[in-house]
């Protein structure tokens, strides 16, 4: 499939170029954030003062912007640090981690919105649900939505915002308001190791890095998560769990192979 072929080109790219990505995320998961951004070939910066963000924001090659642990003192450095990248044309990707759980989350995405144009938007069918205005349902920061109906709210999402849309689930939906593919990689496990989500925003904003085509990365991103969930599970002995589980991600991402997304990627874009 070209998708693929062009997802393998987007992998080598990164591992040649290995491109800054400047991170504004929660505590929760920076970590692996850094770490899932390195196994992949990029190099990961975590910068959220209001001193500094704008100044590190335009060295980078890409900006991640997650509000999963949204507090008061961040909310202003990630607008200044989208709005200078809009200034120099580098890239934003947006995780709206919990949007509809609380005033403060739901009030900053809509800021966040208005504010700074974004390249891409992930999240759960719950949180994109939300962000179209639909109503929703959502437990803490997790998704209690399927995906029926996401093809249309992923399209219609991404033309009105502009931007695109890629919706996380047991299937991948992607959008840019024109094109429109779908993901069936990934295990369920993936869902027990907290930060996954997180970590696929950070791999969608690494592979933006190397290219204008934020459709094709968001595609890259959300498939490199899904064939490493796969590789990891496979290698589980007896006994192993969820801890083993989370380091062998990492494994997996590292030892990706243009091979590995040929022959194992599963996307399918929708013809007009």
């Amino acid at each position: 499939m070209e998708i693929l072929k062009e997802i393998s080109k987007l992998l080598s790219g990164v591992r040649e170029k290995k491109p800054l990505i400047h991170n504004i995320t929660n505590y929760v998961t920076v970590n692996d954030c850094a770490n899932i951004i390195l196994a992949l070939g990029g190099s990961p910066v975590m910068a959220d003062d209001i001193d500094e963000v704008e100044e590190m924001t335009s060295i980078a090659s890409s900006l991640v912007i997650n509000i999963g642990t949204l507090n008061s003192r961040t909310i202003e450095p990630m607008i200044r640090a989208g709005k200078k990248a809009n200034e120099a044309g580098i890239p934003v990707i947006f995780d709206p981690v919990g949007i509809g759980a609380t005033t403060l989350r739901t009030k900053t995405a809509e800021r966040l919105i208005n504010e700074v144009k974004f390249s891409v938007i992930r999240g759960n069918m719950s949180e994109i649900k939300i962000l179209a205005g639909i109503d929703a349902r959502i437990k803490g920061v997790d998704s209690t939505e399927g995906t029926h109906g996401g093809e249309e709210i992923a399209l219609s999402l991404a033309m009105r915002l502009g931007s695109v849309i890629a919706i996380t689930g047991a299937k991948d939906i992607i959008s840019d308001g024109k094109r429109l593919c779908t993901i069936e990689n990934g295990h369920k496990m993936l869902s027990m190791v907290t930060g996954t989500g997180c970590m696929s925003t950070c791999l969608i904003g690494t592979y933006s890095g190397v290219t204008n085509d934020y459709y094709l990365s968001a595609a890259a991103g959300i498939l490199t998560m899904g064939l490493a969930g796969e590789k990891a599970y496979k290698s589980l002995r007896k006994g192993e769990g969820t801890g083993t589980f989370r380091m062998r991600l990492f494994d997996s991402i590292y030892n990706l192979s243009e091979g590995d997304i040929m022959e194992g990627g599963r996307v399918y874009e929708k013809q007009d």
